[in-house]
């Protein structure tokens, strides 16, 4: 005899489990759709930068960095890559040999009395330097992602005389005030840190907000791959290239960009299509 009751609870059950990932697949879908019907775009300038500016780079041996770096080494309007890193990559090596990068070892980012003379003529600065929040306790990741900046931007702008110095920001998405997470109160911190100082001084901060950051393809693995795949679809990911695509389209734009600006994923995804217009 078939017990109807305790079949009817078995569907029911079934039915309850079902509702979460069908859930999921709809809304995944939603989003997918909303991102390919988005039509907003920015407006590509008409003309380029007629100089090519010298920049600096830290943390170009970095998922993010690499991936400016990329950028940089590839673009027309970017002289001299003052990098300065812990590590040498290949791609380090190869942008010494065709002559486009001056490369600094540099251990103590606490101090940056070895380096700051060669940087005094540099107006723009990419910032890369970061690491997960998995397993680090929060006095050495506030010191990484706010000491090390801080004490940066406050010997550069003492070393240089300029009064366009701009700092380009890796900082993260979803950095919300309330938060209770340690790595975002620090994210938030630093922000608001470096925007003060950029009002107070000859320098504008831009943050950069992204959300999962692509390997360059030289870099990237398949478990990044798998992870740019899921997430792009629904503007929720960006390659670390065109993140350096995004930083030179907002240097070429000049002042469009005040100190405190930030920009999502979505919002860098648009400026580099605006990069890449302007290349072709």
């Amino acid at each position: 005899m078939i017990d109807t009751p305790k079949l009817m609870k078995s569907k029911i059950l079934k039915i309850v489990l079902l509702i979460p990932p069908i859930l999921f697949i709809v809304f995944y879908l939603l989003g997918a759709y909303m991102v390919k019907t988005d039509g907003r775009s920015v407006e590509p300038l008409k003309t380029s930068p007629t100089n090519p500016i010298d920049i600096a780079i830290f943390g170009a041996s970095g998922t993010a960095g690499d991936g400016i770096l990329k950028a940089a080494l590839a673009s027309a309007d970017i002289g001299i890559i003052q990098v300065v890193t812990r590590r040498v990559t290949p791609r380090m090596e190869e942008g010494v040999k065709a002559g486009k990068i001056l490369l600094t070892i540099h251990k103590d980012y606490l101090d940056y009395t070895a380096v700051i003379n060669q940087l005094s003529h540099i107006d723009t600065v990419f910032w890369a330097i970061g690491i997960s929040a998995l397993g680090i306790d929060e006095k050495t990741y506030g010191m990484i992602h706010v000491d090390f900046p801080m004490h940066f931007v406050n010997a550069w702008d003492e070393a240089n005389e300029s009064n366009k110095l701009s700092f380009h920001f890796i900082s993260s998405s979803d950095i919300a005030e309330d938060s209770t997470q340690m790595w975002v109160q620090q994210k938030i911190r630093a922000e608001k840190q470096l925007f003060s100082f950029g009002k107070k001084s000859n320098m504008r901060v831009i943050a950069y907000r992204p959300d999962y950051i692509g390997a360059t393809e030289e870099q990237s693995g398949l478990r990044q791959n798998m992870l740019y795949g899921f997430f792009a679809p629904v503007g929720a990911a960006i390659r670390a290239s065109e993140i350096g695509q995004v930083m030179l389209e907002v240097t070429a734009r000049g002042d469009e960009f005040n100190n405190g600006a930030t920009l999502s994923t979505g919002k860098m995804r648009r400026y580099s299509d605006a990069y890449e217009a302007r290349q072709r």
